[in-house]
């Protein structure tokens, strides 16, 4: 399986919030959100990654969970939006620096 593209939602938990900090400090991944307590203590916060960068950030007190594989979730909505404009009149002639066609 290629992972040419693919970009994973995890989630990065650490066993305490100094653990979590060196590793944000020290890898700088894209994160979404804060971090969390957890009610055993520890600490989590989500990213994105690729999944070797994802693979990289697992280290001594500090676990991966793959959440999704966000570039195909984005790829699976994109397909769910429409083309035109759909608020557009069906007769409307385009404006802008274009050449205006009509299309009868």
């Amino acid at each position: 399986m290629s992972t040419a593209g693919q970009l994973l939602r995890v989630r990065v938990t650490a066993k305490d919030a100094e653990t979590l900090r060196a590793l944000l400090r020290e890898a700088r991944p894209d994160v979404g959100g804060r971090p969390r307590r957890g009610e055993d203590g520890a600490f989590s916060i989500e990213a994105y990654a690729s999944p070797e960068e994802a693979e990289a950030l697992e280290r001594e007190g500090v676990s991966i969970t793959v959440i999704e594989d966000a570039a195909a979730t984005g790829r699976a909505r994109q397909a769910e939006v429409g083309e035109g404009d759909r608020f557009a009149a069906h007769d409307a002639v385009p404006h802008g620096l274009a050449l205006k066609v009509r299309d009868d």
